[in-house]
């Protein structure tokens, strides 16, 4: 038998380049990218024209994380959501293009996004 988590790595590699296809960030509306993993999250936004990381935030970051014991639940995504929002428009970044990376629109993918919005990020 083959390795389930393998196999699953595989199917999310093949989600994540699905959504690439079609989805791309420019200089007027850089990508927002989500990486989900078990113990922590972070975005990224990103300008694929020039092949730069205009601004990030993770919840391996002190200043971001705050009091928060932990860095993969939906608490920490919120903040991290937050804080990617106040750095994008300190940056001058009002609209992105928002890349789940192949996870479900649900949990800590979507508090993220949440945050992000209610901060004035648009997408």
């Amino acid at each position: 038998m083959a390795d389930k988590n393998q196999e699953k790595a595989v199917r999310l590699q093949r989600r994540k380049y699905g959504i690439r296809k079609t989805l791309s960030g420019s200089p007027e509306r850089p990508r927002l990218s989500v990486f989900r993993s078990d113990k922590h999250i972070s975005a990224q936004v990103i300008d694929d024209l020039a092949g730069k990381t205009l601004v990030a935030a993770s919840s391996q970051q002190k200043d971001v994380r705050g009091p928060l014991a932990n860095g993969g639940n939906i608490a920490a995504a919120k903040a991290v959501g937050k804080a990617i929002a106040d750095r994008a428009k300190a940056a001058g970044i009002a609209k992105v293009a928002f890349d789940r990376g192949g996870r479900r629109y649900h949990g800590r993918v979507k508090a993220l996004a949440d945050a992000a919005r209610e901060s004035g990020l648009q997408f």
